[in-house]
């Protein structure tokens, strides 16, 4: 075969289909994984009565307010290891990884105060007292668990650099199973273990997030394909130029993350003014969207890696095709996710109903239309997540973050509160609200990356 020809070969669209499905699948599926723990965690909390639950919901929300603003710093070592690896430099592959647990770390010792002060905070916010000191108690375990799942997404990143993904997804579902039997064991007291109530769920937590760290770091370390890469080589070893430029790409990553986790956040707030029903309706579609987002946020990362391994090849077609194929593979999965949506609205509602409650009929009767919304918005939900992977392939993630900011809380939250408080549409105005900053976001994203391409920014 000629080099041009296999220059053409390599820009195909046929190869790029297999590499993004290679790589998306195990990705995509550790993140259902990692949905499985918290459905798991609310299941068996749900279990131990409706105070425990609710505080651990509080808990969660601002450990997760956390945990998703420091991922940025996790998920800027993505770009840059890609970079590097691409342009087959070792040596500052191991330095973007090494440093993003720097970066990681400092992050961590920062957001400490806030979960050691987490009841204060919570009636602060107008929380009932009881529920404020039951999620400090869960808290005041559950927070030790931040710092190893900072590091277990450095070690997500480095692994979908290296085309090791699957990795992932088998130590995800291990740490799965090992989180459901702690919790049936410490919640209640099981097989002989103490009834600890909420705080056997922050230990299942915290025990799970240990163990799925301490695997990732096995295999990194012993695994005969990664060992050139020698990632914890001097792990004690400053690099500050490596570690300014994940602090850099990383932030504006982060801040993006909180605004959109924050649009949804909110969403639920204001339809709590609308009554239990119409809330529980709300929080029925979100958990519905929320695992197939999944999917799209798996692509998301694909593109991440796949346009930063170009970048460092230097290979300008090939961040074009490659680009393109990820495109083409979520608007096909949105369409999917449409279509299921619309054509099968109340039977995929009713998994999360039990018929015999007497209100269930009027959540279904409620969530059918939430869901019709759900289902126009599928497209441009996961235009807007592909383009910000794509951007991030190419290390934008200022613009990006703006556009996120400028999408979801000038124009989307706005919106949704013009659209619900001060027309007929109520309730539904809320999800119009969020599918026009969606909309926006998609639109501004696409438009950013296009024109990156058409300027020769890539």
């Amino acid at each position: 075969m000629t080099h041009q020809s296999a220059t053409a070969a390599r820009h195909s669209l046929a190869p790029h289909f297999r590499a993004t499905l290679v790589l998306g699948l195990p990705m995509v599926g550790a993140m259902l994984a990692q949905i499985l723990m918290s459905v798991t965690d609310t299941i068996m909390l749900g279990w131990l009565g409706a105070a425990p639950l609710a505080a651990s919901v509080l808990g969660t929300q601002i450990f997760l307010i956390l945990l998703l603003t420091g991922s940025g710093f996790a998920q800027a070592v993505m770009p840059l290891a890609a970079h590097a690896l691409g342009a087959g430099d070792t040596t500052v592959l191991r330095r973007a990884v090494r440093m993003g647990f720097w970066v990681t770390a400092a992050f961590s010792a920062f957001a400490f105060p806030v979960m050691w002060f987490a009841e204060p905070i919570l009636l602060l916010l107008g929380q009932e007292p009881a529920l404020a000191i039951m999620a400090d108690q869960y808290l005041g375990i559950a927070k030790w668990a931040l710092l190893p799942n900072l590091f277990i997404m450095v070690l997500r990143s480095y692994f979908g650099v290296v085309n090791k993904a699957h990795i992932v997804l088998v130590t995800t579902l291990f740490a799965a199973g090992f989180n459901a039997v702690l919790n049936y064991a410490l919640i209640f007291g099981n097989w002989g273990a103490p009834a600890l109530g909420i705080e056997g769920a922050a230990f299942a937590t915290l025990g799970s997030s240990l163990l799925s760290m301490l695997l990732l770091m096995i295999v990194a370390n012993w695994h005969p394909a990664l060992r050139p890469h020698a990632i914890f080589l001097r792990s004690w070893r400053s690099d500050w130029v490596a570690f300014f430029e994940v602090a850099r790409v990383g932030w504006p990553i982060g801040i993006s993350i909180l605004a959109e986790f924050a649009l949804f956040s909110f969403s639920a707030i204001m339809m709590g003014w609308f009554g239990t029903i119409a809330l529980a309706a709300h929080g029925i579609v979100m958990q519905i969207i929320s695992v197939a987002f999944m999917v799209p946020l798996g692509l998301g990362q694909v593109a991440t890696i796949r346009l930063g391994l170009a970048k460092g090849r230097k290979d300008a077609d090939e961040i074009t095709v490659a680009g393109h194929t990820v495109l083409i593979v979520g608007i096909g999965f949105a369409l999917a996710m449409s279509a299921l949506f619309l054509l099968v609205p109340a039977a995929t509602i009713s998994l999360f109903l039990d018929f015999d409650n007497a209100d269930a009929a009027d959540i279904l009767a409620f969530a059918i239309p939430l869901l019709a919304v759900a289902a126009a918005f599928q497209l441009v939900d996961t235009l807007q997540v592909l383009a910000a992977g794509l951007l991030r392939g190419l290390k934008d993630t200022r613009v990006p973050m703006q556009i996120a900011l400028f999408s979801y809380w000038v124009i989307g939250v706005p919106t949704a509160y013009l659209l619900s408080q001060f027309t007929a549409l109520g309730p539904i105005g809320i999800w119009l609200g969020l599918a026009i900053g969606l909309t926006v976001a998609s639109l501004l994203g696409l438009w950013r990356y296009y024109l990156r391409a058409k300027i020769g920014l890539i």
